[in-house]
């Protein structure tokens, strides 16, 4: 561990307008999942500090101009944060892949996609009409339906993508006209930290975007519970995701939830029917359960492979899988990093531990991996598995285990693989392969998940709406559908030729 006096303390809580340190004076240490070590100290905030966040959001929406400013105006800042985003790209990269301990290249990807929602958000509101007429049966009615800012907006973002995750809820959010407060997870804070300063850079009035960097227990549980807060949108786990419901319901505050996914990914027989298909549905399988390390909620970590292809198929798969090159993410030829903690390794282990006692035959992978120059010893790699013979009462089948953990399942008919996809409390995505145009609809069109993806795995397109069923949670993001999560919608009815009192004249 580093020693962290050598380390600048850096005021990471921005409310008002005013970076700060935390109220209580305490700091966390930011380390690198790739050997452990400190390479930022950041302000752990409280309720106290999020009270104070709150109050400049309550103030900035009330009294401010943002709510007001015009549409053509807010459009304008978001496409500024967006030429500013690519102007410190690598920067910013880098910082996200030494946060989070993905890949450096996974790291511009996403600042790519952060910029792109960014334009995206400020392209849709600038586009729309002012208002919905709704027909009255008269002339002398004017009737309207416009959309209205919610007010101040409590943002909880996860660890996994945090200046993505962050993005897909401000863009919409400040588009909409309204404040915020945003908790980045405690453990990757930094590239929202970033953001925040390029809000204001690119000329966002103070009090409209404020940030409290601390654990979830408090800063996050405060802001659920606050009743200055109007809408709270959450992106995490289940349990959480569950707490901060709760903790919102007292104050009847909007509520927006993206929580995990056990996402299948089903491979019928005919897809794999040439070399050509095979090999792209063996290289999307990888991709699908092993992109930054498998911690992806969409991630395919659910392989359901047609009975006739499954042993050619499988075998194929560790063998790929034990070649992918782990490691520090800025060295060259890295393909994957390590996990995020030491707790989310051992949550790991503990999985194919379980998976192994109930049956599951492990074909790759299963442990840490050996040491190397851009592997420290210290780091909390875990090795690609590929866990064979897997059924519906495993936990490891069950349970989301956000790792690099594939497991496998085999089905003999259309039903049945689309019982075995369905067979999950969470329906979040899903991927379906087959030469069958007709068998792809159909099963496509019979899976429960909010997004399904056809010969292919983990695209997204910010013009369509991400979202769940079933315990994958209740939000939408991205497209029209995730603008909408942070407006209210009024009626406004007129009568331009008022008549004369009909009832109780008195």
């Amino acid at each position: 561990m580093a020693d962290s006096t050598a380390l600048r303390t850096r005021d990471t809580i921005y409310a008002g307008g005013e970076w700060r340190a935390a109220v209580s004076g305490a700091t966390r240490e930011i380390l690198d999942p790739a050997d452990a070590r400190a390479f930022a100290v950041v302000a752990e905030g409280d309720e106290k500090d999020t009270d104070l966040a709150v109050a400049a959001a309550r103030r900035a929406f009330d009294e401010g101009p943002w709510p007001r400013t015009p549409v053509t105006e807010r459009a304008a800042l978001l496409r500024r944060v967006a030429d500013l985003l690519v102007r410190d790209r690598e920067e910013l990269g880098l910082l996200e892949a030494q946060d989070a301990g993905k890949t450096v290249e996974e790291g511009r990807v996403d600042i790519d996609c952060v910029a792109d929602a960014f334009r995206y958000f400020a392209d849709l509101v600038a586009a729309e009409a002012p208002g919905r007429v709704v027909d009255a049966g008269s002339p002398d009615i004017h009737s309207v339906v416009v959309h209205e800012p919610v007010g101040v907006c409590a943002l909880i973002t996860p660890w996994n993508y945090p200046l993505l995750q962050a993005s897909w809820k401000i863009a919409p959010a400040l588009a909409a006209g309204n404040t915020f407060v945003v908790k980045p997870s405690e453990i990757t804070p930094m590239t929202t930290v970033a953001l925040i300063g390029l809000l204001t850079e690119a000329g966002l009035p103070a009090g409209v975007a404020n940030i409290v960097t601390g654990p979830g227990h408090t800063v996050g549980a405060r802001m659920a519970e606050h009743p200055d807060v109007d809408l709270v949108s959450f992106t995490g786990g289940l349990v959480s995701g569950t707490k901060v419901a709760q903790a919102a319901a007292p104050t009847v505050k909007k509520v927006a939830l993206e929580l995990g996914g056990k996402n299948p990914n089903v491979v019928f027989a005919d897809a794999c029917a040439t070399e050509e298909g095979f090999d792209t549905a063996v290289d999307q399988a990888l991709n699908a359960a092993f992109i930054h390390s498998g911690q992806v909620c969409s991630a395919g970590a659910r392989l359901i492979v047609e009975e006739s292809v499954r042993d050619r198929f499988v075998a194929e798969l560790a063998r790929r899988a034990e070649k992918i090159r782990l490691g520090r993410g800025t060295e060259d030829g890295v393909e994957c990093g390590p996990l995020v903690s030491a707790q989310q390794r051992e949550k790991v282990e503990s999985y194919v531990d379980s998976a192994l006692k109930e049956g599951a035959v492990l074909r790759c992978g299963g442990k840490r991996p050996e040491p190397a120059p851009e592997r420290p010893a210290s780091g909390y790699f875990y090795e690609p598995t590929v866990l064979d013979r897997c059924h519906r009462e495993m936990r490891v089948v069950r349970e989301e285990i956000f790792g690099p953990v594939l497991t496998v399942e085999t089905f003999r008919s259309e039903d049945e693989a689309v019982a075995l996809a369905n067979d999950t409390e969470y329906g979040l995505a899903g991927g379906v392969w087959t030469a069958d145009p007709g068998r792809a609809r159909r099963v496509a069109g019979r899976l429960r998940h909010g997004t399904v993806w056809i010969n292919d795995f983990h695209p997204y397109l910010p013009q369509a709406e991400w979202g769940g069923f079933g315990k994958s949670g209740t939000g939408r993001e991205l497209g029209p559908a995730g603008l909408a999560e942070y407006r209210e919608t009024k009626h406004v009815y007129q009568n331009l030729a008022p008549a004369p009192v009909r009832w109780f004249r008195g």
